[in-house]
């Protein structure tokens, strides 16, 4: 069977506006699910209100990998009145339990500023989801949430903090939902969507530096070296010539799967307009490897055989 990922390897068929993914394995179901934001491409409204009011949408895999189909977008999740906004889910599983911490934005809004918070919701299934309240990480202005374990015991989470600069900040949990801040991780530049794995004997962060994915390495998940950029140079498949925004990981053996979202119609001068053709994304796969210390990844092709997880 011919196994290289298709490209685009999934497209939202309600908006087209499909970003910042996590990748999970469902456990019940026995297949991989893509959650993300389901930007709204086609909302009429100033600004940038496109971008608000978005549910979380499903994508699922019983194939590894290679084919996705549409399942819908996650229900439950509301807790008052109104069309309110989810963004950039992160979901793990632990001790027979889905954790997901999701940004969560009041109403619809026309610009970038308002208050944002963590919200931190738990599941047996992926479906029925229990919200155990927005978590308290000093500021009213925090997105993107990754959460890893720590080699002590223990939990850290990195995510942006848009009041202080759009710098990830960190907090640090004993048991994934009591959190507690510990204070600026990444500094060097605005940039948002942290990313942690383990790979190679290093442990690497992604963040979206809107030019590309910077890379920095550490050996403790706290010193970190900046690395330099992947997915800042043009690729050559569908939907794939831009740079590769907001990205999940997925650890195989040897290999991270990099799952990131494009905007296929922001290139030359139409990058500027406001269009659908500038507002779509589109999701796709990329396969980085450690060589020698330093991380390098592949956009194309990308032989995608997730296994499942137990």
């Amino acid at each position: 069977m011919n196994r290289v990922a298709p490209a685009p390897l999934f497209r939202d068929p309600i908006y087209d506006g499909a970003a910042d993914p996590v990748a999970v394995f469902n456990r019940q179901a026995g297949e991989w699910w893509l959650v993300y934001t389901n930007r709204r491409t086609t909302a009429p409204g100033p600004g940038v209100s496109w971008v608000y009011g978005t549910d979380l949408g499903v994508a699922a895999s019983a194939d590894g990998g290679l084919t996705w189909t549409y399942r819908g977008t996650l229900a439950g999740l509301e807790t008052e009145w109104g069309r309110n906004t989810f963004w950039a889910p992160e979901i793990i599983w632990h001790d027979g339990v889905y954790h997901m911490y999701v940004s969560y934005i009041r109403g619809i809004r026309d610009d970038w500023n308002g208050d944002a918070r963590i919200r931190h919701y738990t599941s047996p299934d992926l479906l029925d989801w229990t919200h155990h309240g927005a978590l308290d990480l000093g500021s009213d202005g925090v997105i993107d949430a990754c959460v890893f374990p720590l080699p002590g015991g223990g939990w850290r989470m990195w995510f942006k903090d848009g009041r202080r600069g759009s710098l990830t900040y960190a907090a640090d949990s004993p048991d994934l939902y009591q959190w507690r801040p510990t204070g600026l991780v990444i500094g060097h530049r605005p940039h948002e969507g942290p990313n942690v794995f383990e790979l190679g004997g290093h442990y690497w962060m992604l963040v979206d530096e809107w030019r590309g994915q910077g890379v920095l390495r550490s050996d403790d998940l706290t010193t970190w070296k900046h690395q330099g950029l992947i997915l800042d140079r043009p690729g050559s498949r569908p939907d794939d010539q831009t740079i590769g925004l907001h990205a999940d990981v997925v650890v195989q053996e040897e290999t991270a799967y990099v799952f990131y979202f494009t905007h296929p119609g922001r290139v030359g001068a139409a990058a500027e307009e406001d269009t659908y053709a500038t507002r779509r994304s589109s999701l796709q796969v990329a396969a980085a490897r450690v060589v020698d210390g330093t991380l390098h990844c592949d956009r194309e092709p990308v032989r995608l055989d997730l296994s499942p997880v137990p």
